[in-house]
């Protein structure tokens, strides 16, 4: 009779290790299309690796704080393409209006600004508003009325002494503010919860207060104007330039 050969034991890893290593692969194959598909929130993905690395018994028991946050290539935000849909918009309504050349429109601090010089509308260290100036306004108001934008009133000084010593120029800024505001609430031209009026003197000066020239650039009155909550909601025209016609 034949003699039966004697079974030898094999080399390497036991069997059931390859099918746990399979199925580590596979599970770490899965995360990482799912991190590939979703957003890079680094919040939500510190959050993921925590878990992740806690059910493969590797955290160590740091805290979580510690862990580096990968690093991202920054993206402008989407909020700087609107406020250039938006500026491209009002400054084809101010050329069609014939809008004064002294009320200019700009960009800054993340939003849309019409600025205009406050000798347009008010005297010398006054803050009634000039018959003169009402029909700039009433334009003003004509440009922002059909955009469901917040319009903050931004009253600014020179860094020259108020001549009264009851009154400085922070109160003069808030005063012009306000005028302006009431006279579009009073004529119905904008309504109030779109609106707000703030007076900051002299301490934004858009250049050095050490010529007249550059004194009269700081006196100004401002309008700002901001989207408030999501944008994508109450500006879907502005963003969504397939479905409606150019500016």
């Amino acid at each position: 009779m034949p003699k039966k050969k004697s079974k030898k034991s094999g080399g390497g890893a036991p069997e059931w290790m390859v099918t746990y290593s399979d199925m580590v692969t596979l599970l770490l194959t899965f995360f990482v299309l799912l991190l590939s598909m979703a957003n890079m929130d680094q919040v939500k993905f510190n959050q993921a690796a925590s878990s992740l690395r806690g059910a493969f018994g590797v955290f160590g028991g740091k805290d979580q704080k510690e862990i580096s946050p990968p690093s991202l290539v920054e993206i402008a935000p989407i909020h700087d393409d609107l406020v250039q849909r938006l500026y491209t918009r009002i400054q084809s309504q101010m050329n069609r209006l014939r809008l004064d050349p002294s009320v200019k429109l700009v960009k800054d601090r993340g939003a849309v600004i019409l600025r205009i010089d406050d000798a347009i509308l008010f005297g010398a260290g006054q803050w009634e508003l000039k018959p003169e100036s009402h029909p700039v306004l009433r334009k003003v108001a004509s440009l922002i009325q059909p955009l469901p934008l917040q319009a903050r009133i931004e009253g600014h000084t020179d860094d020259v002494p108020f001549s009264r010593e009851d009154m400085s120029n922070w109160d003069l800024s808030v005063n012009r503010a306000i005028s302006v505001l009431k006279f579009f609430q009073r004529n119905d031209l904008l309504p109030l919860d779109r609106m707000s009026a703030v007076g900051y003197g002299s301490q934004h000066p858009l250049v050095p207060n050490d010529t007249p020239e550059n004194r009269s650039k700081n006196r100004r009155v401002e309008f700002v104007l901001e989207s408030l909550g999501d944008y994508r909601q109450e500006l879907p025209y502005l963003i969504d330039a397939n479905e409606q016609q150019p500016f």
